[in-house]
């Protein structure tokens, strides 16, 4: 009859399941670092992971550049301040847009994937029958995924940059008349490394959130085909708030440096 037990034991869950999700990912970080590793697995989760996502990050961030630079153009032309289109474009592309976009679109495919396949594994004692056979399932489920996802969203968040880069470019130089040779010197002026190294360090860190939230939901699915469904929304949901949490978190440690 306690009115205060219903927030105790919420808060108890919580703490909970924060604890077994901190275990889980310093298990995948331990069998990540130590060998045996399995380089086959990691490369056939570099190409699910980042070749087969090519297509849909590529036309985010194209058509995000070029809607940046028209709500650029509209705001700015109140001021004045086209010239400035070039800089914000180029910025918000490195530093914000084209990590975080590209992170929440590979944690819609990819983490949901990922959960989706471990969840009918565990459904089906797959992954009970990798212990019988006296294979650790983290060193071969788990790890690849996460080395994989770790290392080739980086690599998509570049490609993503180049492309809404360009996708701005296109649409200053075609439909509101900049000069393109003015608009890439405004460009590579504005644009210093730390920019492009601050998108692709949080793209790294991304792919580490999106590959262990869809490992420990699907690791840790319930039995059933409504239990692989759960599994598979929450991996999506989670990884997306964590991607956005630690977005702030990356951007405060860099603007604090």
């Amino acid at each position: 009859m306690n009115p205060l037990a219903p927030i105790g034991c919420t808060v108890l869950g919580f703490l909970a399941a924060a604890g077994r999700l901190v275990l889980f990912a310093a298990m995948a970080v331990m069998h990540c670092i130590l060998p045996p590793w399995y380089p086959r697995l990691v490369l056939r989760q570099i190409l699910e992971i980042g070749y087969f996502s090519l297509p849909v990050v590529g036309l985010t961030a194209v058509f995000t550049g070029m809607v940046l630079a028209l709500q650029s153009y509209t705001g700015f032309s109140r001021f004045e301040a086209e010239s400035a289109i070039a800089g914000i474009v180029v910025l918000s592309v490195t530093r914000e847009l084209g990590p975080v976009l590209a992170g929440l679109m590979v944690a819609g495919r990819v983490g949901a994937a990922i959960a989706a396949e471990l969840g009918t594994m565990r459904v089906t004692e797959q992954i009970d029958a990798l212990t019988t056979l006296s294979t650790n399932p983290f060193k071969y489920l788990v790890a690849p995924r996460v080395i994989a996802a770790t290392l080739t969203l980086p690599i998509l968040v570049a490609i993503a940059d180049i492309i809404g880069v360009l996708g701005g470019y296109i649409v200053s130089i075609g439909k509101l008349g900049f000069n393109p040779t003015v608009y890439l010197h405004s460009t590579f002026d504005i644009l210093e490394p730390m920019d492009v190294i601050s998108g692709l360090v949080k793209a790294a860190v991304f792919g580490f959130l999106i590959a262990l939230m869809g490992c420990y939901h699907g690791y840790h699915s319930q039995r059933g085909a409504q239990g692989v469904g759960t599994a598979t929304t929450y991996a999506v949901v989670s990884g997306s708030i964590l991607i956005l949490t630690f977005n702030y978190i990356v951007t405060e440690i860099f603007f604090s440096v």
